[in-house]
């Protein structure tokens, strides 16, 4: 995983909102899915950090993240 600012909005990525996201609270979280990576970011804030993956990394951490 790694942790990198955003340039831009993000356009060349093809960003859709996550199901667990919801219209009027704070959990808002976009996605964007490349052939070698896969991008989370805070849909409130475009321009703010995002997290990035690889398939393995991207593996362990829903697995994580659905225990928790």
């Amino acid at each position: 995983m790694s942790v990198h600012a955003s340039a831009g909005h993000g356009s060349e990525l093809n960003w859709f909102k996550s199901s667990y996201s919801t219209n009027d609270g704070p959990d808002c979280v976009e996605v964007a899915i490349t052939p070698k990576t896969i991008h989370v970011r805070d849909s409130k804030n475009l321009t703010g950090p995002q997290l990035t993956f690889d398939a393995t990394g991207w593996a362990a951490f829903v697995s994580y993240t659905t225990k928790h």
